[in-house]
């Protein structure tokens, strides 16, 4: 039964045999899986991942990653098989396998240089490996190994060795020249030899039953093998292969066969023969030249290219019309009118022909919008007017050009209205014939029409709008024209009109509404707000029991009255294929629907979709911890405080169209889930802690599978475990240690102190002391030396006025005499008398007594000023030293022995000789002079 799905689509587009359809195909190219152009092997690992032998490797995709694995000496892997968790490989010179350590990378071992050495020959390259019971087959040209049980086993043949097979559990090997060779008890024995298949490459033998053979080869076409003869199979494939030449031949378990070619893609065919698709360039393959083929056991198709590898889905009950040419355009409508398809496209109207041939209908060039069968007749929609189709041409019945939408009124027999460029248009076949008419009243360009009842219906502006229109019994013209916007519509730009189970429903930019008869107004529809989201929007013409809405991932076939019933369709077979805005899901029949394309249509059979395969919970495939890879059994998973950095990646290669979601959460941390495209999670520079990761595959419509959980823990800095406990301890006696030292230092330190300042005080205390006695002494000495001074100088004035006094006396004593001259009788002793009493007078030892004494009053007076001013007389100083004493004029004119007058005149000289101001003091100059 897992074939069916696959058997009843072929049926249903075998008339469509010759015309581009093909199954959902998706091709993978060089940059994006990043290794050699050419895939010459391909196959699928029991765990769901891809496997290709690549001209760079072996190259592993788990369906959203590609990787590749160099063979030691970087040659070109040749083939492929895939057993028991080992990915047997053959190349230059070399085979062996890859299995997977436990840190999930892909490691190779030789079994050409195991224990008992292999002998290659030179340029010996191993093109097929096989899988023959427990044993593992492989063929160069020239040897065949086989792999059991750790053991391995060669044989040789005289004949260039072109493939082997198993066919009922026996071991077939073919040769270019020798003929067909079977193993039995361990010996190759010749099975069969015709001059048919001599120097033909043959591709491969299988069974057609248990008597019967099917040979394939490159260039000859494929042979029937039964009771030891040979007859060509004269089949509709058998002459496509001869000219295109088979590379890879596979048989389906529902008896389906898949021919590779060299230059062709793939055919496949019927058990019969019988060409049902042609998978090529032309149909969307990315290279015609097949070098690997694989079917999976759920009957997905992988091929490997010369340039490329390509999916194809043998099991979608999806199927696709390509134009590559570009002469259809994007199909706005599809109708199957009679037995016959009808596309309408942008270009102009086509139909598929008996002979299966795309062919353009005269005449109707442009816009097509809409294609309906009314009454019988094939209305055509055209961006010119409305045409009827007959018998593949067009006859223009209405002029009203932009035919958007056509619909019956209610409760009226053949009468239409259809939504114009122009406005409203009636149509009402009358007698056979169709009868136009513009209903007036609106000329707005009206894409979307839906009845409410007989006389009411409501429209939608192309751009900005919605109406409430009432007609006339008659339709003959419209009554009344109600404009919604300020009725509670969310928004008026681009809406969009539906009639649900009675109930009038519009789609606008911003969700769902309906209308409310009662309150004449527009409310919010909050059942389809929910089941199809706001953004979403219907695409398939009315249907009470079923729609068809587009949201953003998927396409979706719904019944508002069955919930269960509920198919998505991933937007991964119509991405970027749609024509946004005027998407369009056509009826062909019960369960078969047409999708509108850009480039063509795809037919989409409801009933054959299976219920969604449930995701598959991630499995890990590797982890890595600062780029260093770790086993993925790991029980504690650790991670360094410092430049910490985790990246685990995880696969799902079960689970179709699909992303990850992840949520890495501890103590203190519990984010949101985050989706990851490709299943690579990469984290760094965490805080210390224990981590817990949750990790589940997400669905294309956002289903989400069982939860993969992993912990891991980062490890605390030094500073926080045992040994940063240990420092910290040490530290601290370490710290109180020298704490307690310095601060008995300190104290030490302070003691000394206080006994220096004790010490400085109390000899600062002796000092200020002895200061203040010295002091006191000098004081005292000063006061002595102050009252010698003042004893001196009473001394000195008491020496002045015995010499004023003796002067005074020796000049009255001379005055008496002069006066009595005559009475001296002797002149001479006269004279001598005079004489001695002037030198009595002037006597110089009196004077240098004075001196000496004024000195040593006044600090060698006498000596400062000769210094000061040498230019001074004798007499000068004693008038000097006479002022300082503070004499008179009168004192001191007796001790010169001059008259008042001259004292002041000797005074007035010496003013000048000293430099004083005229209006300065002489006396208080010689009292100041230090």
């Amino acid at each position: 039964m897992k074939y069916a799905y696959f058997l009843l689509l072929a049926i249903f587009v075998s008339q469509f045999t010759n015309a581009q359809y093909s199954h959902y195909l998706n091709n993978y190219t060089l940059n994006e899986y990043g290794a050699g152009n050419q895939n010459w092997d391909i196959a699928k690992a029991a765990d769901g991942k891809l496997f290709a032998a690549n001209n760079n490797g072996l190259l592993e995709f788990d369906g959203l990653n590609w990787n590749v694995w160099e063979m030691p000496n970087k040659t070109t892997i040749r083939s492929l098989l895939v057993y028991e968790n080992k990915i047997f490989v053959g190349s230059y010179e070399e085979f062996g396998y890859f299995s997977r350590n436990n840190k999930g990378a892909l490691v190779y071992s030789s079994l050409v240089n195991s224990p008992k050495k292999i002998d290659v020959s030179k340029d010996e390259e191993y093109w097929q490996i096989v899988l023959f019971g427990d044993a593992v087959i492989f063929r160069s040209f020239l040897n065949i190994h086989i792999y059991v049980e750790g053991k391995i086993t060669s044989y040789n043949l005289s004949s260039t060795l072109m493939s082997c097979d198993v066919v009922n559990d026996k071991l077939y090997v073919s040769t270019l020249d020798k003929g067909i060779f079977v193993l039995e008890n361990n010996e190759l024995k010749p099975f069969f030899y015709s001059g048919k298949l001599n120097n033909a490459k043959i591709i491969s033998i299988t069974a057609k039953n248990d008597h019967k053979f099917l040979v394939n080869t490159a260039l000859r076409g494929s042979f029937l093998l039964e009771n030891n003869e040979i007859t060509s199979w004269e089949t509709p494939i058998n002459s496509v292969i001869k000219k295109h030449q088979l590379n890879k031949f596979t048989q389906l378990p529902n008896g389906n066969m898949l021919f590779g070619t060299i230059k062709n893609g793939i055919y496949i065919t019927d058990n019969y023969g019988q060409i049902l698709f042609n998978i090529n360039k032309e149909t969307g393959l990315i290279n015609n030249t097949v070098l690997g083929q694989y079917v999976t056991k759920n009957n997905e198709l992988w091929l490997g290219l010369d340039n490329g590898i390509a999916f194809v889905d043998l099991n979608t009950p999806n199927y696709f019309f390509n134009d590559i040419s570009g002469k259809l355009g994007a199909v706005y409508d599809i109708i199957k009118y009679k037995n016959t398809i009808y596309i309408g496209s942008n270009t102009g109207l086509y139909f598929i022909d008996a002979s299966n041939k795309l062919q353009f209908i005269e005449g109707s060039q442009g816009q097509v919008w809409d294609l309906e069968e009314i009454d019988g007749d094939l209305f055509c929609g055209h961006n010119n007017g409305t045409y009827l189709v007959k018998n593949n041409t067009l006859k223009l019945i209405s002029a009203y050009t932009g035919g958007w939408v056509i619909n019956k009124v209610p409760e009226q027999k053949n009468t239409y209205v259809q939504g114009t460029y122009a406005g409203l248009v009636s149509f009402k076949k009358v007698n056979g014939e169709w009868q136009v008419k513009h209903l007036g009243k609106t000329t707005i360009p009206a894409r979307f029409l839906v009845f409410e009842d007989e006389h009411t219906a409501w429209i939608a502006h192309a751009n900005k709008g919605l109406y409430r229109v009432k007609f006339d019994e008659n339709y003959e013209t419209i009554t009344e024209l109600i404009d919604y916007n300020k009725k509670g519509l969310w928004s008026d730009y681009f809406v969009r009109i539906y009639k649900l189970k009675n109930t009038i429903a519009f789609r606008t930019l911003k969700g769902w509404q309906k209308y409310e008869t009662l309150m004449d107004s527009i409310i919010p529809y909050n059942l389809l707000n929910e089941k199809i989201t706001k953004g979403g929007y219907i695409i398939s013409e009315e249907n009470d029991t079923e729609m068809a809405y587009k949201t953003e991932n998927s396409l979706s076939f719904s019944s508002l009255s069955n919930e269960s019933r509920n198919i998505l369709i991933p937007d991964k077979y119509f991405k970027k294929r749609l024509i946004t805005g005027y998407e369009n899901v056509s009826k062909i029949n019960d369960s078969i629907f047409a999708l509108n394309l850009y480039d063509g249509f795809m037919f989409i059979d409801a009933a054959k979709f299976k219920v969604k395969e449930s995701l598959k919970k991630p499995t890990l495939s590797k982890i890595t911890i600062n780029n260093q890879p770790i086993a993925l059994d790991t029980n504690n998973i650790s991670l360094p405080f410092r430049n910490n950095a985790i990246a685990i990646t995880v696969n799902s290669p079960f689970s179709k169209d699909h992303s990850f979601e992840y949520k890495l959460s501890s103590l203190h941390l519990n984010p949101p889930w985050t989706e990851s495209k490709n299943g690579v999670l990469e984290f760094s520079n965490l805080t210390d802690g224990t981590y817990n990761l949750a990790i589940r595959t997400l669905g294309y419509n956002k289903e989400k599978s069982p939860v993969l959980t992993l912990e891991f823990t980062v490890l605390s800095p030094w500073y926080k475990n045992t040994a940063g406990f240990i420092v910290y301890t040490f530290i601290l006696m370490l710290i109180s240690t020298i704490i307690y030292y310095f601060h008995k230092r300190k104290i030490k330190k302070e003691q000394k102190l206080l006994q220096i300042m004790f010490e400085e005080t109390q000899n600062k205390i002796l000092e200020e002391r002895k200061k203040e006695n010295e002091k006191e002494i000098i004081r005292l000495k000063n006061e002595s030396l102050k009252n010698e001074i003042k004893l001196k100088s009473k001394q000195l004035a008491n020496t002045a006025i015995s010499l004023v006094k003796k002067n005074e006396t020796l000049l009255h004593l001379k005055d008496e005499l002069l006066s009595n001259k005559t009475n001296f009788n002797n002149q001479y002793s006269f004279k001598k008398l005079i004489k001695q009493i002037d030198n009595s007078i002037e006597h110089e030892d009196g004077w240098e007594l004075f001196e000496y004494n004024f000195n040593q009053v006044h600090e060698e007076f006498f000596n400062q000023l000769k210094a000061s001013f040498p230019s001074l007389t004798h007499k000068d100083l004693k008038i000097c030293a006479y002022l300082r004493m503070n004499m008179s004029s009168k004192e001191i004119a007796p001790l010169l022995n001059i008259s008042i007058r001259g004292v002041e005149t000797n005074r007035y000289r010496l003013k000048i000789k000293l430099g004083i101001p005229k209006e300065g003091s002489l006396r208080g100059f010689l009292q100041n002079f230090n």
